[in-house]
């Protein structure tokens, strides 16, 4: 049961959009429907309001930061109850995996509308990094804030907790795609292949903590890290095919099993 930040009173938990208000058990089992305490939208009322509450937060979080939004406030600014903003979102912290989850899907299509044609591995790669980048900028402004709270391992909001599996998932299938559209798609060991993905998504990870802190206009600073950084990455990954750097392979397959991937929490599916 959530309590609000500003009153300190336990917001009501019914869904004015859905019909009767819940009961406690019965709004807290809806909520847990989806992962982080998120309502799952049954309606396109439903996923209106969410959407509503989601841009809402995204816009005051920007005016006036992460610290100083409260579930009470976006409620307000959005026109809803308090209960309702809680029935969509367990708390604050969740609207930000709200985000995340939102920002991952238009990245993907974003991405995959700008790969078509190419063919390149490098080239391909630059276009998926580049597109998070433009996806990402509206929101630069107060990006700090959010690594703060994400940077904390015990937080759900890192990327590589366990409640954030559906967006890293989202974003791994998309280097995938990156890879398997790609000139190299036939041409690298098998073991590779499988592990490259998620590899490719760590040097996503890697470009965004240089974006957080880029004041450069544009971020042409991180612009820059990505072209230069993409072509490397190729050229270190199509040397891995020959058979002189196999054993090489074998031991970055293994250190990567062993010590990187059991720090990316769940997949979706697991």
């Amino acid at each position: 049961m959530t309590v609000d930040e500003q009153t300190g009173s336990t917001p009501s938990t019914g869904d004015p959009t859905e019909g009767p208000a819940q009961d406690p058990a019965s709004a807290s089992a809806s909520a847990a429907e989806l992962p982080g305490g998120r309502a799952r939208p049954k309606t396109g009322k439903s996923e209106q309001t969410r959407a509503l509450i989601l841009e809402t937060a995204m816009r005051l979080f920007q005016e006036r930061g992460y610290e100083k939004t409260t579930m009470r406030a976006i409620a307000t600014e959005a026109g809803i109850s308090v209960g309702n903003a809680y029935y969509y979102f367990a708390g604050k912290e969740f609207l930000i995996q709200g985000f995340y989850d939102r920002m991952t899907m238009e990245h993907a299509a974003e991405a995959r509308a700008r790969l078509r044609g190419h063919t390149d591995f490098a080239k391909r790669l630059e276009i998926a990094l580049l597109a998070w980048i433009d996806c990402a900028a509206p929101y630069h402004e107060f990006a700090a804030q959010f690594f703060r709270t994400a940077a904390d391992p015990n937080n759900s909001l890192s990327p590589f907790a366990n409640e954030s599996h559906r967006a890293r998932t989202t974003a791994v299938d998309l280097f995938r795609d990156v890879l398997t559209g790609s000139d190299l798609r036939t041409k690298l060991d098998a073991e590779l292949t499988e592990l490259l993905p998620d590899m490719l998504w760590l040097h996503l990870m890697i470009t965004v903590l240089y974006w957080v802190f880029d004041r450069t206009p544009d971020t042409e600073r991180t612009r820059a890290f990505v072209r230069r950084s993409t072509p490397m990455a190729a050229r270190v990954i199509r040397l891995s095919r020959y058979r002189v750097f196999r054993p090489i392979v074998r031991d970055a397959k293994g250190l990567i099993q062993d010590f990187i991937l059991p720090t990316m929490g769940a997949r979706a599916g697991n």
